[in-house]
């Protein structure tokens, strides 16, 4: 098979476990107000890669990746283009390389093709990074334009296959930070039983000049970064104890 690769990152050291190369595939159906690569939102464009390429290059700097290090599938949004994931992860795992996958979860469905290619994903993943991008239905689509249910649904079903998640919540003053909100997710995330770590990630306009050079309006422009303040008591709501969660992450 052959994916659509938007770009490869050689060193990512926050991108799951230890070192990672890291490989963005092009698409994505949200449109999260606060996005930093709204260059990967088409399904067109990007450079066709085989598995075995993409491993290939990787491996390049596996001597850098340690004993936790591997390979990290992002985007855009990975899932739109699983079953070239799910070959990637098979021949990643049959040359021993650690794989991680960064998903947003939104087009996770409860269909039978759907869900045999993801579980064929799963056997082979060893950690997905999973973003909660708000818990309310009405205010998660208000920020990237779809629900929350689905997305909620497929971590679940990450859960139910013993997969590690690592969750990550981007705080947003004003739009997810609310106290209340903050508990919901909270609520649900220690439902999930497979849940290793909470990252809380401040909002950042880093990505506010691709957003410019597409012509796209940016709607938060005005929104500063959140406190040191704010920031440690969204993880105080939503972290696990530090001494359960595992060296890494990111925003």
């Amino acid at each position: 098979m052959v994916g659509m690769v938007h770009s490869t990152e050689s060193f990512g050291s926050a991108d799951g476990p230890g070192v990672r190369f890291v490989v963005f595939l092009q698409g994505c159906a949200m449109r999260c107000r606060y996005c930093h690569n709204p260059d990967t939102w088409r399904r067109e464009g990007g450079t066709p890669m085989t598995a075995d390429e993409i491993l290939d290059q990787a491996e390049r700097y596996r001597a850098y990746w340690g004993s936790d290090g591997g390979i990290t599938v992002s985007g855009g949004e990975a899932l739109l283009q699983a079953e070239f994931v799910a070959e990637l992860f098979e021949r990643a795992h049959a040359r021993g390389i650690n794989t991680c996958l960064d998903t947003a979860l939104q087009p996770y469905r409860d269909d039978p093709a759907f869900i045999s290619t993801f579980d064929r994903l799963l056997e082979n993943c060893d950690v997905v990074l999973a973003d909660i991008k708000h818990i309310d239905p009405a205010a998660h689509r208000s920020l990237t334009g779809h629900d929350n249910a689905n997305i909620l649904a497929g971590i679940r079903h990450v859960a139910s296959r013993s997969v590690p998640i690592w969750i990550r919540y981007v705080l947003v003053p004003g739009v997810t930070d609310d106290p209340n909100d903050l508990r919901r997710a909270a609520d649900f995330i220690r439902s999930v039983p497979t849940v290793e770590r909470v990252d809380v990630l401040p909002y950042h306009t880093l990505g506010v000049y691709k957003w410019d050079e597409l012509g796209i309006p940016y709607t938060l422009r005005d929104v500063d970064p959140p406190t040191a303040e704010a920031v440690a008591s969204a993880e105080k709501i939503l972290c696990m104890p530090s001494s359960a969660q595992k060296k890494g992450g990111r925003q």
